[in-house]
């Protein structure tokens, strides 16, 4: 019976390390910023829109990597079938993230608030913007 409940723990113990590191290595902002220094993101992106102290930390959001995008017409079937699915658009971009940083000013975690996704499943434009679409 011992043996069951230390089998148990051990593979409920590996289960949790697994499903932890899968989720912070399957962000590539997270990848790309958390544990860099927050003034080496500013000095690169430019200043935070805001800024809230909490403890022993402070909340930054930064915003930018402004652009238009002209986004062609979608259409369905060939020939005489063809239809029009989505018409010819202009896509207005931006990035806004939240930036927890330490004491020690390094980023302890990086989320998009404000994102758009990227063409055809690739990297979202905040991904593009700063840097971590690799």
């Amino acid at each position: 019976m011992i043996s069951r409940i230390a089998l148990l723990t051990v593979l409920g113990l590996a289960v949790a390390g697994c499903s932890t590191v899968a989720a912070v290595s399957g962000d590539p902002l997270s990848a790309r910023w958390v544990g860099q220094e927050a003034g080496k993101f500013f000095a690169a992106y430019g200043p935070p829109v805001s800024d809230v102290e909490s403890g022993s930390s402070t909340t930054y959001v930064w915003r930018g990597g402004y652009r238009t995008r002209k986004e062609a017409a979608q259409y369905t079937g060939e020939g005489k079938d063809k239809k029009l699915v989505a018409r010819a658009r202009t896509a207005y971009l931006v990035c806004q993230v939240k930036l927890v940083v330490g004491e020690d000013y390094r980023i302890k975690s990086i989320d998009a608030t404000v994102d758009k996704a990227g063409r055809d499943g690739g990297p979202t434009w905040c991904e593009q913007t700063l840097d971590a679409a690799k």
